[in-house]
């Protein structure tokens, strides 16, 4: 076993400071940052004007021979999914499905410019589809009048509809360029993947339930608000009777074959060349049948219908809209950049290249904003279509401008061809695509066994989600999440330490058997950081592990004293070379009411007695006081990252109750961030000064050890256990010398 030896000498950090010159670098104020953000030069501009359109950086290393045809074939087959589930996703926002169209190519036009992800496919998120819906359909619902907005004279409600959408997704590219230019990019940090793996399988279940309509062919009006899900379950078994049987047949088919084909997709990656695009085979043909045998007049399936050619004139957003809907807007915003930065940093990570959480929420903001105002609704990336975008060779983002291109061209010339589509086609291929969220229930077990916390997080915000809507889930599932974030670092797991025995290593007492613990010494280790929440409860843990409570001691040696002093001078106690004799035979009283608290809490005065109170012998007029054994007390701050002011007056009041009853407190691994505002806040005097800090555990283990040499006898079957110091000597030698001549190691 390879084994290191290290002879240095024993540091506090004072003693440290002396020996090692430190630089003092002087740190920059906020007016400084500020003054640097705003200064102006051609390497910034330059810099600035790269990482505002990274196409450029990496349009300059693109290898035409190598990546091109790549491209291309990944750019055809990710255009073709785009263009049904556009049309698929876009049932989700109760929205006519042509529009979707839109959504699958004016935000990817705009990302090609400002995006840094090189893979992932920007279009209809089946999240924020269905976020969207529950909107529109709040604002313009399928049964009854619309909401009371001026622009809504002389519209058709599909147009009503498209301007709710299209106003909510304005909204919400403007509040995604605003985080991204005020460099706010790091909230999605606070969405974790517990959090977002609860909420997707909530979205997926939500998901599920609006496109059984569509499955089983019934009418049923769109809902939302808290619980609406039970409400569209119970509408549905209300109407199960009015299920159209050829609609139940052909997305049962559907949902078969494609489960299958994705299967041996899967299975066989490594040997396809390209996956089979059976969501697009199984479209053409169900197109082609129910234009054949004319479904719409036999069986009155519901089908797409007329799709118009061409793109529509731009709109501007509907300002009443935004007062309505600024709510719903912001939970869009987030989700839809943590899913698609989620995504895109996993690919990054594969393909080595790095992406801008910033630059990231500037291209999916001017996307949302640009696609908006051509009646497009809120873009992302569909987990589905990103991964056919990358299982084909996608290389860069000319993948995702030539899938634009096939959407354009069904949009300009093809789309009449999709107009026989029935709609339970597309609803069946959404329900296919579920299979990975809704796979995300398996997540839980394994929360459970590894991380309770984590797993109450993931069902807090899945059940939520699924019971109150996705915006008011995803707001409890992100409070749920921060609770137990305080929780945790409100009640961590204190332990009192023991050395390992030979080495210069400390563990948890009740982990290890060969273990070494000095009487009269306590090593304490708290592995949170110290604020107003958690600072009682430290206090609480420590005197748990102390054994005593040190104001107690002080208060009651304090008494003690005053009960000394009174019988010293009423002639009822003498003092003697063994100690003081009392010659009263009756028991001292003493009046409570004469002690005052402040007084109490003073430290000990012994100054006028004629010898010391030994606080561990026997005190005489049956005066009783709670016995310390401890002599010294370290405590192991090395994963305390930062005080308050709360904790540091907490800390401070501790440590002087413990020094007044003659406890050393040494503190150890103290970040010098911490040391440094305990200056500034002027948490030293004359009882807690500086020494008491130690470089480790170690150095203040074998610092007691020379104060205090009976420390290192142990009640062990060994007689006696000492430490090993090890010494420098003028002529540069080393040796190790025994206290007491006999030679362990510590």
């Amino acid at each position: 076993m390879a084994q290191y030896v290290v002879a240095r000498n024993i540091y506090s950090e004072d003693k440290f400071n002396e020996e090692h010159e430190k630089i003092y670098r002087q740190r920059k104020t906020i007016i400084n940052h500020v003054t640097d953000y705003f200064r102006c030069n051609r390497r910034r501009v330059r810099s600035a004007a790269l990482s505002l359109l990274p196409v450029i950086s990496w349009l300059k290393i693109y290898r035409v021979k190598e990546w091109l045809l790549s491209d291309i074939v990944s750019g055809v087959s990710t255009g073709l999914v785009a263009v049904l589930q556009g049309l698929a996703y876009c049932l989700l926002a109760s929205l006519p499905p042509w529009y979707g169209l839109f959504s699958a190519f004016f935000p990817v036009i705009i990302y090609f410019f400002l995006g840094t992800s090189r893979h992932i496919s920007v279009g209809p998120f089946p999240v924020l589809c269905l976020m969207i819906g529950s909107v529109v359909t709040r604002i313009v619902p399928d049964e009854g009048p619309p909401m009371n907005i001026t622009g809504f004279e002389g519209l058709s409600r599909d147009d009503q509809r498209v301007l709710v959408a299209s106003s909510l997704t304005f909204l919400t590219g403007i509040m995604q360029l605003a985080m991204g230019v005020f460099q706010v990019g790091f909230v999605v940090l606070y969405l974790s993947d517990t959090l977002v793996s609860g909420f997707t399988t909530a979205a997926a279940v939500h998901i599920l339930v609006s496109q059984l309509k569509f499955v089983l062919g019934l009418t049923v009006p769109g809902l939302s608000g808290p619980l609406s899900l039970v409400y569209t379950l119970e509408i549905i078994f209300t109407r199960i009777g009015s299920t159209n049987v050829c609609d139940v047949v052909i997305s049962l088919v559907i949902i078969v074959l494609v489960f299958v084909v994705k299967e041996l997709n899967d299975r066989y990656k490594s040997k396809l060349p390209v996956p089979i695009p059976i969501e697009v085979i199984m479209t053409v043909i169900a197109c082609g049948v129910s234009y054949a045998f004319d479904f719409t007049t036999k069986y009155g399936i519901e089908v797409v219908g007329v799709i118009p050619k061409g793109y529509e004139s731009p709109m501007a957003p509907n300002i009443e809209i935004f007062q309505e809907t600024a709510m719903e807007a912001f939970p869009m915003a987030i989700v839809g950049f943590a899913v698609a930065f989620s995504v895109a940093k996993v690919y990054s990570v594969k393909h080595d290249y790095t992406i801008d959480g910033n630059q990231e929420l500037i291209a999916f903001g001017v996307s949302n904003v640009f696609g908006a105002s051509f009646k497009a609704f809120a873009a992302s990336t569909a987990l589905s279509r990103s991964a056919v975008q990358e299982s084909t060779g996608g290389k860069t983002q000319v993948a995702g401008l030539l899938s634009a291109l096939i959407v354009m061209v069904v949009t300009l010339a093809i789309g009449f061809l999709l107009e026989p589509l029935p709609k339970s086609v597309l609803g069946a291929v959404v329900i296919v695509n579920l299979k990975g969220m809704l796979m995300q229930f398996r997540e839980v077990p394994y929360l459970w066994r590894r991380d309770k916390p984590d797993c109450v997080v993931w069902i807090g915000t899945c059940l939520a989600s699924i019971l109150l809507g996705l915006d008011l889930g995803l707001a409890v599932g992100l409070g749920i999440e921060l609770v137990s974030v305080v929780l945790r670092a409100q009640f961590p797991r204190c332990s009192v330490l023991a050395n390992i025995k030979g080495t210069d290593l400390y563990k948890d007492r009740k982990d290890y058997l060969d273990v070494f613990e000095p009487e009269g010494v306590k090593m304490f280790r708290i592995p949170s950081p110290l604020f107003f929440a958690n600072i009682d409860f430290f206090r609480n843990k420590l005197v748990e592990a102390l054994g005593f409570n040190p104001l107690r001691v002080l208060r009651k040696r304090n008494k003690a004293l005053r009960r000394i002093r009174r019988l010293l001078k009423r002639g009822e106690l003498h003092c003697t070379p063994k100690g003081y004799l009392n010659t009263s035979c009756e028991p001292f009283k003493d009046l409570e009411d004469e002690d005052s608290a402040e007084d109490l809490d003073l430290p000990t005065d012994l100054k006028d007695l004629p010898i010391r109170v030994d606080w561990s012998a026997e005190l005489p007029a049956h005066i009783s006081v709670p016995r310390v054994d401890l002599h010294s007390l370290v405590l192991d701050f090395a994963a305390v990252s930062f005080l308050d002011i709360s904790a540091l007056k907490g800390l401070k009041t501790t440590l002087k109750e413990l020094i007044r009853i003659e406890v050393e407190v040494y503190i150890v691994a103290c970040d010098p961030y911490i040391l440094e505002k305990l200056h500034s806040c002027c948490f030293f005097d004359d009882e807690v000064t500086p020494s008491i800090f130690f470089l480790t555990l170690h150095d203040a283990m074998l610092h007691v050890l020379e104060r205090h040499p009976e420390a290192a006898h142990s009640k062990t079957h060994v007689n006696k256990i000492v430490t090993t110091v090890t010494v420098h000597h003028t002529n540069n030698s080393v040796r190790s010398r025994d206290r007491n001549g006999v030679e362990t190691h510590f």
